[in-house]
């Protein structure tokens, strides 16, 4: 949720902020002059609540004769309060839907316009160079007997998969490394639900423009995760963190459901888009003067990640339509893929401001001992995708593949996954 003194104060950032995004700028004036209703409402009902209470304090002090007819205008009175206060409410209602409609402010830098319109920042590492033809990570996987593909829609539909053997193994050293990382660099370490509450869903911001994303269970009125952020996010709602000793930073793993709705036709092959996988999400609570910092470092982790499994990669400034709802600047690394001759998203870190922590009324105390709203963060450690790239990249000519150096001490020393060997039969 966008703050409500910006609102006031500068409109015109937000209806920038929306232009940038394609969003509507209508909506701000609409949450101004709700909000203009709003304060004008709950003057009228607090000037009526003093007078009534002032009415109250005579009545003790008046005569006999007095008493009768200042408790008969106190009851008229009360009755005055009761209306305006459900005018001051229903106008907060009304005030709530039009700012929850406003999507997060985004930071000075950001390029405007959608998918297509990100700036690259930099290319990092080298990309491979094959004296063979390469095989894609379906037909690795196959050969080396990592990915089923065909079992897993069997049973459960088109873009399901098992991950089998070495493969089963790969994801979990890849995972395990991640969480070592991010627990050397002060993250706790959670294992969270994947099945949340409506305000939880809501107060991260997924409940908006990509709502049909997201798995809904009407008969338990709970949502499944398509990232450990949503838990995350709700993990301190209603409280005040304490941050005298810096950031409260977590690490969250935890199988992801997304529906892929609208992605007919895209990716269908292999593992890169679907419906359930695996991931450790950071996630930070920090003083909102510290938030771009922090994202410069979720960044860096990430990269180190990458690093680590040797893979080309390149970092990219996300433009503003394409942030999603609750961030105002996202970084993505994307690994390069090579049957694909293209850079592929693997991970991403969101600065989301105060936009979550407003909602869900995370706060802390300052050093004048007044609370203010936090900043929240989020970025991806490592996901099920990253056997896409790591699979493809390390590929060699008789169809094994070299296992990265930092992610061998994970696999027993192990240092090629060998293809599966035929059967005589």
């Amino acid at each position: 949720m966008i703050d409500a003194n910006l609102l006031r104060d500068n409109p015109e950032a937000i209806k920038a902020s929306q232009r940038a995004r394609g969003a509507s700028e209508t909506l701000v004036d609409e949450a101004a002059s709700a909000d203009a209703n709003w304060r004008k409402a709950l003057a009228e009902f607090e000037t009526l609540r003093a007078e009534q209470n002032a009415k109250a304090k005579l009545v003790a002090g008046a005569t006999k004769d007095d008493r009768a007819a200042l408790i008969a205008e106190g009851q008229a009175l009360a009755a005055e309060v009761k209306v305006a206060e459900q005018r001051a409410n229903e106008a907060q209602t009304v005030l709530d839907a039009a700012i929850w409609k406003i999507e997060n402010v985004v930071l000075e830098g950001v390029p405007a316009g959608g998918e297509d319109d990100f700036v690259v920042i930099r290319e990092e590492g080298t990309k491979p160079v094959f004296n063979f033809e390469p095989r894609d990570h379906v037909a690795l996987g196959e050969l080396l007997d990592v990915i089923d593909i065909e079992r897993g829609a069997k049973i459960s539909g088109s873009r399901f998969y098992f991950l089998k053997g070495w493969g089963a193994r790969l994801e979990l050293a890849l995972m395990n490394m991640a969480l070592d990382q991010a627990a050397k660099a002060g993250f706790t370490a959670l294992i969270t639900p994947t099945l949340v509450k409506p305000e939880v869903m809501a107060g991260t911001g997924f409940l908006g423009q990509h709502a049909d994303e997201i798995y809904y269970l009407p008969g338990d009125d709970l949502y499944l995760t398509g990232t450990s952020e949503v838990a995350l996010a709700g993990y301190h709602s209603d409280e005040i963190v304490d941050l005298s000793d810096g950031p409260k930073r977590y690490a969250g793993w935890s199988t992801c459901y997304r529906r892929e709705a609208g992605s007919h036709g895209k990716d269908t092959r292999g593992i890169l888009r679907v419906h359930q996988f695996n991931k450790l999400e950071m996630f930070s609570y920090i003083a909102p003067e510290e938030a771009e910092a922090e994202h410069q470092r979720l960044l860096a982790w990430q990269e180190q990640m990458l690093q680590k499994c040797e893979l080309p990669y390149r970092v990219i400034d996300t433009a503003a339509g394409d942030l999603g709802s609750s961030a105002a600047r996202k970084f993505d690394a994307e690994a390069w893929v090579p049957t694909q001759d293209a850079y592929r998203e693997l991970t991403s870190t969101s600065n989301c401001t105060t936009f979550q922590a407003r909602r869900l009324n995370v706060r802390y105390r300052k050093e004048d001992g007044k609370t203010a709203t936090v900043a929240t963060l989020n970025g991806t450690l490592a996901t099920t995708r990253w056997l896409v790239a790591i699979l493809e990249n390390h590929q060699q000519e008789d169809g094994s593949v070299r296992i990265p150096v930092a992610l061998r001490p994970y696999l027993g020393g192990a240092e090629v996954i060998e293809p599966k060997k035929k059967s005589n039969n």
